[in-house]
Formats: C-alpha cells, sequence, structure tokens
C-alpha cells in the first residue's frame, strides 16, 4: 500500500537574518506549493537472499530530473550506499531515510522489531516530486514566446521537466534554477513524513494528526536536513513545512549536537534515539494573513543569490561593527514584532467586526494608500489605522534591510528590487511589498487587499516580473489520498488546498 505524503514550500515575511539568532521571531508563511513523497514496497515478496545478507534495497526516484538511484539499506548500520558510483546523489533524501529507519527502530519494542524488518525487506520505493512553482520556468515561458504571466505557468503540465542553469565555465555542475521556497526542506519533509506513516511510527491520516506525531516528523526531518546541508541552520522552512504558517523562534543549535558529533561505532538508533529525547526549545505559534488578503511572489529575473554568502558577509559585518550591528538588528526587531502587532489585529478586527472589516478592505483595495482615511465608525478606523501601522512598519524593516545590506556589502534589496517595491507599494489595494528571507535577487513578494491582485499581477507583467502562482496556505505536512500526478488533479498548486 503506497503512503503519500506533502509538506508546504515556504515564504519568510519577516526574521531575515534575525531568525538565525535566538529570541528573535520571524513570520513564515507555508504555500500552496507542495513537496511529494511517495513511499511503497519495491517487491511483493521478501528475497529469501535478503535476510541471510541483512540488507535491503531502496529505489529512489524523481521523474523531474530523470533520475534514478538504486541504493543498498544495511539493516544493521543502517548505512545507505548508491549501487553504482556514477549514481547521482540526494544527501537530503538519504539522510531522510536513514533517520526515519532509524527513529522507527529507537521507538518500537523488540516486539515490532520483526514486523520493522519483514517491512523494511520488501524494499523501499520513494518517488519525490515538486510543484512546479518551486523551480523557475521563466526561460522556458519566454523562449516559447509567451507573455510572462501566471497564465503561462499554468499551461505547464504539472511537475513538468526540471532544467539547470547554463554549466559554469569552472566546470562545476550546473544548478537547478529555483524560486527560493525552500524545496530541500519541503523535499526532506515529505520523505521523513511519508517513511514515518509507511512504517508506523506516526498516523498522519486526516482527522487522525496529534501534535505528538507532528513534532517527532519535526524532530527528525530538521535533523535529517541540517545534517545533509553540512549546518544547523534556523529550521524555520522545516517547522513550516511540518506545521504550515507561524511565528517561530529557532531552536538551540546544541540540540542536534548529538547527531553533529556522531562517530562511527555509535549506533544511528542511538543518535537519533538522543535526537528525540533531547530538549526541543524552538516556539511557534500560528498565524496566518487577515481575511481579504493574498499573498503574491514575483520573480524578476535578475538571477538567484546564494543565502549562505550573504549570511556569511552579515555575521563578518556583526564581529567588526558589533556597536552599530546591535544598533540596527535592534531596530530591525522593533518593525518586526510593530508588523506582526498590526496584521494580528487586524485578524482580531475582521473576528469581532467582520462586517465594518471587510467593508474597509473592499473600499481601500481600490484605492493608493494615501486615501485610506475617513472610517465611518470605530472600528472602520480601527481597521484603517492597523492597515497603515502595517504599511509603515514594512516601510520600516526595508530600511534596515537596506542599511544592513549596505553595511555589509551585499544587495539585501538591490536598487532594481528597490525601484519593483516602491512601484509595487505604491499601487491601488497594495498593503506590504518586500523581499522575502535573506533577500537579494530571488524574487520579490506583495500582499494585496481585496480584489487588487490582479491589477498588481498585471503591471509586473508589464514589468517584466512573472507573478507566480503562489498564495499562501496555512496547511502543514499531510497524507494525500491520491497521486498527485492522478488525472483528477490538474495542477497542485492553482487552488487553496483546504483540510
Amino acid at each position: 500500500m503506497a503512503v503519500i505524503a506533502s509538506a508546504p514550500g515556504k515564504v519568510l515575511m519577516t526574521g531575515g537574518y534575525l531568525i538565525l539568532e535566538r529570541p528573535n521571531a520571524g513570520i513564515v508563511l507555508s504555500t500552496n506549493a507542495r513537496f511529494y513523497a511517495i513511499v511503497k514496497p519495491l517487491y511483493e515478496e521478501i528475497k529469501p537472499e535478503s535476510w541471510a545478507w541483512a540488507w535491503t534495497d531502496v529505489k529512489l526516484t524523481s521523474p523531474q530530473m530523470s533520475r534514478e538511484t538504486i541504493y543498498k539499506l544495511s539493516l544493521k548500520h543502517l548505512t545507505l550506499q548508491p549501487v553504482s558510483s556514477s549514481d547521482s546523489r540526494n544527501p537530503f533524501v538519504e539522510h531522510a531515510v536513514q533517520y526515519a529507519v532509524a527513529a522507527a527502530h529507537a521507538k518500537f519494542g523488540k516486539d515490532r522489531t520483526d514486523a520493522l524488518q519483514k517491512i523494511l525487506l520488501q524494499g523501499l520505493d520513494i518517488t519525490i516530486l515538486g510543484c512546479n512553482e518551486f523551480y523557475s520556468y521563466r526561460n522556458q515561458i519566454e523562449l516559447q514566446g509567451l507573455p510572462l504571466t501566471p497564465e503561462s505557468l499554468a499551461l505547464l503540465p504539472p511537475f513538468s521537466s526540471i532544467t539547470f542553469n547554463a554549466e559554469e565555465s569552472s566546470g562545476q555542475k550546473p544548478e537547478v534554477a529555483k524560486t527560493g521556497l525552500g524545496s530541500s526542506a519541503a523535499m526532506t519533509t515529505a520523505v521523513v513524513a511519508s517513511l514515518l506513516h509507511y512504517l508506523g511510527v506516526v498516523d498522519l491520516s486526516s482527522g487522525k494528526k496529534v501534535d505528538a506525531d507532528l513534532d517527532i516528523v519535526h524532530m527528525i526531518a530538521q535533523t535529517a536536513h541540517c545534517i545533509a546541508q553540512g549546518k544547523v541552520g534556523s529550521g524555520f522552512d522545516v517547522s513550516s513545512a511540518v506545521y504550515g504558517s507561524q511565528r517561530y523562534v529557532r531552536f538551540s543549535p546544541e540540540v542536534l549536537s548529538s547527531a553533529q558529533g556522531a562517530v562511527i561505532g555509535i549506533p544511528l538508533e542511538e543518535v537519533i534515539s538522543d535526537v528525540l529525547q533531547a530538549k526541543w526549545d524552538h516556539e511557534r505559534k500560528k498565524f496566518s494573513l487577515p481575511p481579504s488578503m493574498t499573498l503574491l511572489l514575483g520573480e524578476p529575473g535578475t538571477g538567484g543569490s546564494s543565502t549562505p554568502s550573504m549570511v556569511g558577509a552579515v555575521k563578518k559585518w556583526q564581529k567588526s561593527d558589533p556597536q552599530n550591528s546591535l544598533e540596527t538588528w535592534r531596530k530591525l526587531s522593533e518593525a518586526n514584532s510593530a508588523l506582526e502587532l498590526h496584521l494580528n489585529a487586524l485578524s482580531g478586527l475582521a473576528e469581532k467586526h467582520s462586517d465594518a472589516y471587510q467593508n474597509v478592505i473592499n473600499r481601500c483595495s481600490g484605492l493608493t494608500s494615501e486615501k485610506w482615511v475617513g472610517g465611518e465608525d470605530e472600528p472602520s478606523q480601527a481597521v484603517i489605522e492597523a492597515l497603515l501601522g502595517a504599511r509603515n512598519a514594512m516601510l520600516g524593516i526595508r530600511n534596515h534591510m537596506r542599511k544592513m545590506g549596505e553595511a555589509a556589502g551585499i544587495p539585501i534589496e538591490p536598487e532594481s528590487q528597490s525601484e519593483l517595491l516602491d512601484a509595487t507599494m505604491n499601487m491601488e489595494g497594495v498593503l506590504l511589498a518586500g523581499v522575502p528571507g535573506a533577500g537579494g535577487f530571488d524574487a520579490v513578494f506583495a500582499v494585496t487587499l481585496g480584489a487588487s491582485s490582479d491589477n498588481v499581477i498585471r503591471a509586473w507583467s508589464s514589468s517584466n516580473v512573472l507573478a507566480l502562482l503562489v498564495r499562501e496556505d496555512p496547511n502543514g505536512v499531510s497524507i494525500e489520498n491520491n497521486d498527485p500526478r492522478a488525472k483528477e488533479i490538474t495542477t497542485a498548486v492553482s487552488s487553496i488546498r483546504i483540510e
């Protein structure tokens, strides 16, 4: 019986750079772009020789990259080795498989070990699929002479083949062109969730999901993702892939010290047992955009940015100029908190005074922000004040991010992005616009009111910016009932998922 799990991509709206250090918080929105992992038995029956040799086969297929890799999984040591040295490697999936199987061993008593071995001896057939929105198809659209619009993106078949950036003269492997939605975190989470559910460690079925099971998925996915990328990041991308949209404060890096310091000779089962019993001190609080607001993401086509190198530059600046960097971070943190406060206030007003809230949103959606005035009553005025407060907070965030970039010598909000964002924020019905995450040239986001998003999409298109089909979806990891490639699912990102 196949198990299909999916996990969402993310947009870090606030908390860029600050989120790397406790106790700074960030607002991360999960999206309707999802990564899928399909797990099923590789063989109908157990190979007799497998019992004696204590190994099993794992097949990893990525149809979008036309790749298939066969591994041997040691049932004793839980090591994973490709059968052919020429096969492509995926460290995120490899660690997800090893750690999920180790978690099963750690959680099960001896009475369930035999049953687990039987499942594993049938082999693992794993297929990974990422929604088109994780990858850039801008070049293909331009080559076909199509307009840079979401409608052109919608013409692509779901899970289209992924193209690579042109190979550099240095001879390095070409890199996949991405849109910055956190594909590796979503993929790792989907693989971990599908395996843990398949092996019976957790039950993520609709209506049965409990926090304890999600916590196990989170701990294993965070560990696999961190070890695979060779560093302990903030983890906001994995957390949103598991739990959905949230306000997030990172865990202490020491939580993963046992996994980082694991040496040959210590059983992986023990390492993962330590991880599961560690004191995970991250903080998360559910968050989603207020009603009648739409998240838009645009791809300017100016080339991507390397987040690790930009983070490295900011850390170098912090060390060289501690006084000014602390002051900038303090102001940026205050602006982030102010935006969060105003958005939460708007959600509260929508709940308590829904008619007044909706009337103001509908009216402001057709006006530029300087005309957002004149509330007819106290609740309406409160909505207008919160809207303007959110805008001002966003302008403050952008200002401090720009200053940080200038001081660190990196383009956190490059001039081309600034011009685009200023023009966007001056459009009718636009509440916010900014660069997500670490900034750079990857993408821009906007939050629009009511029905104003269509006008922004058209304006972006005329400015050579491709509006993606991404929208906020506050839901996290999920078990799916159908293969996402099935005919009844015509596109994985055209509408908001409802659970």
